[in-house]
């Protein structure tokens, strides 16, 4: 018998768990962003507001308890309609859209005159090549290849800024200064008898043994984001000269946009990973007080 209720206990807790997660499960579906873009929806507004002035015309608090029973419904049942989720999805994708746009648009307009003229040089040429397309061949849509110019002008004004960032790192760096300290950090380590005090130099020394290979890397970079710049610039008028020499749509089709978009992705991995490096000895030297070892320290 005691085994029986045992068992009853341990089932009921079972169903009691169960019916709990499946409450959770519900709340969160009523936290859901489909639920409170559904809620901030203006027919849901004017609907609540219609039915709060019919109660203060009829002086009934019928209407109010109609809204309710509605509003409960509106809410279980809008939120999970597929269409409607692709409504808002389709909003959301739309409104970072636009976030992204403006942003560039601010980020170029803190460029250099030379570097917006590149800039908008390089978005006439995309505009350019995309409405001699259709002109040439009589298309009305852009086949997909051409579609990815407008995200190869964005990659060419990111770069860009990484590019005139990073050049400008390297000028405020003060090499000699690192070269200092690494050479204290070496006599100390020779000359101290502390075991304590040595092995706090000897990180030192191997951080700062970084912190100059690191300004290599960042040299190789600049380079490289340099080069990238000069290979879209001129794959851009590459593709001008051919669209306007080309005699049939299919021609351009050969045109390989593969090569670029590889390039410009190997491009982006390496800048990571050298941001990484940089970040990182650049939080240990300020943890340390070395702020002379700091971008732009160079007193």
């Amino acid at each position: 018998m005691p085994k029986t209720l045992i068992g009853e206990v341990e089932i009921d807790e079972f169903i009691s768990m169960a019916d709990l997660a499946k409450y959770q499960k519900e709340i969160d579906r009523f936290n859901s962003s489909y639920a409170k873009e559904a809620i901030k929806e203006p027919v849901n507004f004017w609907g609540l507001a219609g039915f709060a002035v019919a109660a203060a015309y009829t002086q009934s608090v019928i209407p109010l308890l109609i809204a309710l029973i509605c509003e409960i419904a509106y809410v279980l049942v809008i939120p999970n309609l597929p269409i409607y989720r692709q409504l808002v999805n389709n909003r959301e994708r739309e409104r970072i859209r636009a976030l992204n746009i403006s942003t560039r648009e601010k980020l170029i307009k803190s460029f250099t005159p030379r570097e917006r003229e590149a800039v908008e040089y390089l978005r006439w040429q995309k505009d350019k090549i995309q409405e001699n397309y259709k002109k040439f061949t009589g298309a009305r849509e852009l086949p997909t290849n051409l579609k990815t110019l407008d995200r190869r002008w964005e990659d060419f004004v990111d770069l860009l800024d990484v590019y005139r960032r990073r050049k400008q790192h390297l000028k405020s760096i003060n090499r000699q200064a690192v070269h200092n300290q690494l050479s204290q950090a070496f006599r100390t380590v020779e000359s101290t008898e502390d075991e304590k005090t040595k092995r706090i130099q000897q990180t030192n020394v191997e951080i700062l043994k970084r912190r100059l290979a690191s300004f290599d890397e960042l040299e190789k970079s600049v380079k490289l984001v340099e080069g990238q710049l000069q290979s879209i610039e001129n794959f851009f008028g590459y593709l001008n000269d051919e669209i306007v020499t080309m005699s049939t749509p299919e021609k351009f089709s050969l045109l390989d946009f593969e090569q670029l978009s590889d390039s410009i992705a190997m491009t982006k991995q390496m800048l990571d990973a050298t941001s990484d490096t940089v970040g990182a000895l650049d939080a240990y030297n300020r943890e340390m007080g070395n702020y002379e070892l700091l971008p732009g320290s160079n007193s």
